[in-house]
């Protein structure tokens, strides 16, 4: 069982996690079970751990230490029996000084840590990781045959990777989506991989990437002009002007 303890409010995250009896608060109609109840004798995730209020923090580490929590609205705790993996993108150490940040729960998480290094100080993996996604993505979409162009991993290894793995793999989704052909090649990334982030490098002028990215996405979506203007993230009324702008046929 997995969770963002980030993306949730303190009291559903609250009730996400422990779960609620009915009439705990208003709208809880009915019992429900929590993720630790759900996760008993397997593994809960908790992503962005770092996230985490420190009054639900105290909770954690009353779980952690005694194998049993309170479901919100309850007075009889429950027994449970999980693993817990943390997550977090932040030094825990460091929020600990500053209070936002249990130290005590930090001990507690950090008996067997992990350390995964940022993806732009592991050049050497991106490959690998583009062709599993890409792979992945050939899959989803029904394509048979998937390969990466020299140049084209070349310029992702040449990327600074401020999203790390979600970044690259949103890239080479794309990439798979809006290629015609199995091999893909560096006119299929975002322009700034393509230019290495800067307006004078690489072969193509903004214009033309915007051309040729527009073509590829009608193709893509066999001229399907509404479904095109989601994936370009513009407005259809955009999307129309562009391809007068740009003569584009279809």
């Amino acid at each position: 069982m997995a969770i963002n303890c980030g993306a949730l409010g303190k009291d559903i995250l609250e009730s996400e996690l422990f779960g609620h009896r009915a009439g705990a608060f208003t709208g809880a109609t009915r019992d429900q079970k929590g993720l630790f109840a759900e996760a008993h004798k397997g593994t809960i995730f908790l992503d962005e751990i770092g996230e985490m209020p420190l009054d639900l923090q105290a909770k954690l580490l009353r779980v952690l230490e005694t194998h049993e929590f309170l479901r919100v609205g309850d007075t009889k705790p429950t027994k449970t029996d999980v693993r817990v993996i943390a997550a977090t993108n932040r030094s825990l150490e460091q929020e600990a000084t500053v209070g936002h940040f249990r130290l005590d729960l930090y001990y507690r998480l950090s008996v067997f840590a992990i350390e995964l290094p940022p993806l732009r100080d592991r050049p050497q993996d991106i490959a690998e990781l583009a062709m599993q996604f890409a792979r992945q993505e050939a899959v989803k979409i029904g394509k048979r045959e998937i390969s990466l162009s020299p140049v084209f991993v070349q310029k992702l290894q040449q990327h600074i990777w401020k999203g790390n793995i979600r970044e690259l793999k949103n890239v080479i989704e794309r990439a798979v989506i809006l290629s015609d052909s199995p091999d893909l090649t560096p006119d299929l990334l975002p322009f700034d991989l393509q230019t290495g982030g800067t307006s004078s490098a690489g072969t193509f002028d903004l214009v033309t990437i915007e051309q040729q990215h527009i073509r590829y996405v009608l193709r893509h979506t066999n001229g399907q002009k509404p479904e095109a203007a989601r994936l370009l993230g513009i407005g259809l009324t955009t999307l129309y002007r562009k391809i007068q702008e740009y003569g584009i046929e279809g």
